[in-house]
C-alpha cells in the first residue's frame, strides 16, 4: 500500500500528538534497528470510543478481540497490518510503532497516536 491509501493508518495525516509510548519503550537498541515490523492497530474516530477500547484492554480482554468490536477500520482482521516497512506508514504512526515493545494479543504493550483518521491504539507481534 502506498502512503497516499487510507487503509490501516498509511497516510494518516500527522495532526495528533502521541501518548502512551515513549520512543525508548522498546529498549532504544531493537527499535532503531528494526526494517519492518508486523503491526495491529485499533482506530476510532472519537476518543470516548477509544477509551472503551482501552479500558477492555485493560481488562484483559485479547487485542484482536477489541479491533473487532471497536475499530473503524481493519476490523475483520483483528486490527492485523500485516508487515509494514519502515517508510511505508505516516511518520507519526510509525514513530510510535517502531518503538513499541513486540507483545501479543493475550497481553499487549501498546501505544497511542492521534491522526487525521482518528485515534490509533498499536501493538507490535513482530520485527526484523
Amino acid at each position: 500500500m502506498s502512503k497516499n491509501d487510507k487503509k490501516g493508518g498509511e497516510k494518516a495525516a500527522g495532526k495528533g500528538k502521541k501518548g502512551g509510548a515513549d520512543k525508548d519503550a522498546a529498549g532504544g537498541k531493537a527499535a532503531k534497528g528494526a526494517q519492518s515490523i508486523n503491526v495491529r492497530h485499533i482506530l476510532c474516530e472519537k476518543h470516548a470510543k477509544k477509551e472503551e477500547a482501552l479500558a477492555k484492554l485493560s481488562e484483559g480482554v485479547k487485542f484482536d478481540e477489541v479491533a473487532r468490536n471497536y475499530s473503524e477500520d481493519k476490523a475483520r482482521q483483528g486490527g492485523s497490518l500485516g508487515w509494514k516497512t519502515k517508510g511505508s506508514l505516516d511518520p507519526k504512526f510509525e514513530e510510535i510503532a517502531f518503538a513499541l515493545e513486540l507483545s501479543s494479543t493475550t497481553s499487549p504493550k501498546i501505544g497511542e497516536v492521534k491522526t487525521g483518521f482518528g485515534y490509533h491504539i498499536i501493538m507490535v507481534e513482530g520485527r526484523k
